[in-house]
């Protein structure tokens, strides 16, 4: 277990890149037909899970998923725009960067998380 908030992100941010690792598979799995997609899927949802136990000793609950999957969200669309090709419209830019900015004011301003 982290013993402290360095390692505690540390455990948060592989828990995000696990999660986007899951959820990039996850979109080849061909509804779980396709084995080693769905190795991966599975793999990296136990994965992230795991990880994600150690920060929520640490941090209130509610702060560790929001920047687990604000982060998560603005990650794997990141992924699916480069990797496969699914362009976004502004809006859908804007959206993104009002997760992403939520994240960062959670994380500088909250007096939730202990810095």
């Amino acid at each position: 277990m982290p013993n402290n908030l360095a390692a505690t992100y540390l455990f948060l941010i592989a828990a995000i890149v696990a999660e986007v690792i899951a959820t990039s598979a996850l979109a080849k799995t061909e509804n779980f037909t396709r084995l080693l997609p769905s190795l991966i899927t599975v793999a990296g949802y136990a994965i992230s899970f795991w990880l994600l136990s150690y920060p929520i000793r640490v941090l209130p609950t509610g702060i560790v998923y929001a920047i687990w999957s604000g982060a998560g969200i603005v990650l794997i669309t990141m992924v699916a725009w480069l990797v496969f090709d699914q362009k976004l419209d502004l809006p859908a830019l804007i959206g993104l960067g009002l997760i992403l900015a939520g994240v960062v004011i959670i994380n500088v301003f909250s007096k939730s998380v202990a810095h």
